[in-house]
């Protein structure tokens, strides 16, 4: 059976078409023209690709030097030139988009500049744009800088020019790091510069390539005799920019084969875009489309989780979602976890990871994902204490990130100024407020955001470590307990840091959800999910949101064998309660009550409850449904609703009536959402009550007699509500609106 590694030899035409599904087969074996491959995750979409290649080389329908292969990362371009060389055709130039454009613009050179030399390429902008935003008035710092750079990528990335900005950024509802008019004037003040220091930035170099091969016949004719067969990886990916290049490469031809997945669609926000992928077969008609739905890289049990996930997405990318079917043996379910506080998650996943590691599975196939960086932290500290192994994948480890850095020697120096009395917490927000933290709330822009809740961690460290008295000795035995001064703070991180910084070759991988794409481990945690986190409290659009939910799919999809979903119920030990992320099935008691803290207390000594999810369907259309409301409803909300309105009345006036009786108010007898599904559903017997999400075993014994007597067509005069009263003791209030 085929798999999704792809790593088998070839040679001859028909060994590449060996051990390929049905569906693979038909991507490798479609005809020349224009080819549209939707690949769900881990269904082989590179083999796919690399064994169309190798086909049509094999067989002589096209030359290897005449395809050009594209991707986003080298690293993906260096696994398409292996596989490719692997499979017999080894003279195809797999690169990604800068990497082509820049070989093509240097080749060219000496035509289009008129012997000019080439102008140097920027490695960063950010230096540029710092200049530029000075000189406009704006000062920045590191993150603000890097900030505005990238808004300029993304509007240099959509075809935006400087002038243009303004209504662009409100089209696409930015989220500006700056006033948007300030952010357009950074734009100009950074291309004068750029010209004026003759250097050229990245999508200059996309730029210049379309410019000559557009511009310049006798540039493109030479391209085109070159590049005759065009195969693009990660078609959602694209942005404006890198198409309005392919298109210039095509040159009206068709001979294109793409590769994408709508649902993995998560960097919109640098303008990349599943359009092309979506338009793709109204844009060239006749396209061949083939969709890969075998999952070789999960368990059926992760599938399914993955299914249900991306099955409630909405927006024109879920048009081509893919239900992925499972092609390996049953695994584990999905571990679903709830903790009372985030030290107390991440010391369990490190004990988890601990276990792993000690059966046999190597630190290296474990990761940890979470939705920012500045959640690593806890898990880096969690880790070294367990004695696990980890590395930081796409990022520095916390303490070294410069942000943290200089607040650390900020907090040092604050210790010789601090008055001793000064309580800890309000020492470290006065210290971090002289680096630019504000206790407000973070600011725009993502890198800015990302740099306040590294410092906010910081912050909510000090208040755990304020939580914590200290014993101070006084004489040869007797102690006194205090607070904690900055001194011993400043002294906690230096160990945090000591402790975090020792050197690792191979460990469990720390990454983000974002700089986990394309990767895959046996085993994953996706840890912090509550809502607020993810979706991030950021997302306020429905696209918004939707990219928040492929996040998570691209995250659940990255584990072959074994996953972890968990959420901490407060930030810190008391904290305020928060909501798990709405993306998921409602978690449902499976245990009782949360267990007691272990002797000796701390994080490490709590137990978390254990949790499972009830899969409910919608009753008319078949969607698994996730949202609290439409479970409870058992439809989704867009589904035509067959509410019987004269017994939802009856319900309505029933309710009132036992809630006057039990002194309650009247969500505590049901809510208005169960009443709905009570009206629409018209449960006839005790098990069709207990049926629907919110209902539990003791409604059922308080009002099932009662709600079963009004749906067969009693009068609410002919009930007795204080019957009902007499069974629970009255002004007893549930721990929360509509518990069961």
């Amino acid at each position: 059976m085929a798999d999704s590694t792809g790593r088998t030899g070839a040679g001859s035409p028909g060994g590449v078409l060996a051990g390929l599904d049905p569906e693979q087969l038909s991507a490798v074996t479609a005809p020349a023209g224009p080819v549209c491959v939707l690949a769900g995750a881990g269904t082989g979409k590179t083999r796919a690709i690399t064994h169309r290649i190798a086909h049509r080389v094999g067989t002589g329908e096209i030359a290897a030097r005449h395809v050009l292969a594209v991707t986003f990362t080298a690293r993906a371009a260096a696994e398409l030139r292996a596989r490719l060389a692997g499979l017999g055709a080894g003279g195809v130039q797999a690169r990604t988009f800068h990497a082509a454009a820049l070989r093509q613009v240097r080749y060219f050179a000496p035509r289009l500049l008129a012997g000019r030399a080439m102008p140097e390429l920027l490695d960063s902008k950010v230096r540029l744009v710092t200049l530029a935003a000075a000189r406009v008035g704006l000062r920045t710092d590191r993150a603000a800088a890097r900030d505005l750079a990238g808004e300029i990528e993304w509007a240099k990335s959509s075809l935006v020019e400087p002038g243009e900005y303004l209504v662009a950024a409100a089209k696409a509802a930015r989220d500006t790091p700056h006033e948007a008019a300030k952010v357009a004037e950074v734009f100009a003040a950074y291309e004068q510069l750029k010209r004026g220091n003759g250097v050229i930035d990245f999508e200059d170099l996309l730029r210049a390539a379309v410019w000559g091969i557009e511009e310049h016949p006798d540039v493109g004719d030479q391209v085109r005799a070159q590049y005759r067969h065009f195969v693009v990886d990660e078609y959602q990916d694209v942005n404006p920019l890198q198409q309005r290049l392919l298109e210039a490469w095509l040159g009206g031809r068709d001979d294109l084969t793409v590769v994408g997945d709508a649902s993995q669609t998560i960097y919109s926000f640098t303008g990349a875009t599943s359009a092309y992928l979506i338009d793709f077969p109204r844009q060239r008609p006749g396209a061949v489309v083939v969709r890969l739905v075998r999952d070789y890289r999960s368990t059926p049990q992760v599938v399914g989780l993955a299914n249900a996930v991306i099955g409630q997405a909405r927006g024109s990318a879920a048009r081509l979602r893919l239900e992925l079917v499972g092609q390996r043996p049953a695994g584990a379910e999905p571990d679903l976890r709830i903790f009372a506080d985030e030290p107390a998650e991440a010391a369990a996943v490190a004990a988890r990871c601990r276990q792993l590691i000690a059966a046999g599975t190597p630190a290296r196939e474990i990761a940890v994902l979470f939705r920012t960086n500045a959640q690593s932290e806890a898990y880096e500290k969690a880790l070294a204490e367990a004695e696990v192994p980890y590395v930081v994948q796409g990022a520095e480890r916390f303490f070294e990130r410069p942000e943290v850095r200089q607040a650390v020697l900020t907090l040092r120096a604050a210790t010789r100024s601090t008055p001793g009395e000064t309580p800890l917490v309000p020492a470290v927000v006065e210290a971090l407020t002289a680096v630019g933290w504000s206790p407000a709330g973070a600011p725009p822009g993502g890198a800015a955001r990302e740099r306040w809740e590294a410092l906010a961690a910081l912050v909510q460290l000090a208040e755990e470590f304020a939580a914590e008295p200290r014993m101070l000795p006084i004489g040869d035995a007797a102690t006194v307990e205090r607070a904690p001064s900055l001194a011993d703070f400043c002294a906690e991180l230096a160990r945090r840091a000591a402790q975090q910084h020792v050197p690792t070759l191979e460990g469990v991988t720390l990454a983000s959800l974002h700089s986990a794409k394309g990767l895959e481990w046996d085993a994953v945690f996706l840890v912090g999910l509550s809502d607020g986190t993810l979706p991030t409290g950021y997302a306020r659009s429905a696209e918004q949101i939707e990219e928040e939910r492929r996040l998570l799919y691209v995250g659940v999809t990255r584990a072959r064998e074994w996953l972890w979903l968990s959420y901490a119920a407060a930030r810190s030990p008391g904290g305020r309660a928060r909501r798990p992320c709405r993306f998921l099935p409602q978690f449902e008691r499976g245990g009782g009550q949360r267990s007691a803290p272990a002797a000796g207390g701390g994080a490490a000594g709590r137990k978390p409850d254990r949790v499972r999810t009830r899969t409910i369907s919608c009753r008319i259309c078949g969607t698994t449904l996730l949202a609290g409301a439409d479970r409870k409803l058992g439809r989704c909300q867009d589904c035509p609703s067959d509410l019987d309105e004269e017994l939802y009345e009856r319900l309505i006036q029933w309710r009132v009536r036992v809630a006057g009786a039990q002194k309650v108010p009247a969500y505590v007898v049901f809510t208005d959402a169960t009443l709905v599904a009570l009206a629409e559903r018209r449960p006839t017997r005790p098990a069709d009550l207990l049926a629907i999400a919110g209902i539990g075993p003791r409604k059922v014994g308080l009002y099932g007699d009662a709600v079963l007597a009004l749906v067969g067509g009693a009068a609410v005069d002919d009930l007795a509500p204080e019957k009902t009263s007499e069974r629970e003791p009255k002004n007893r209030l549930p721990s929360r609106p509509g518990e069961a």
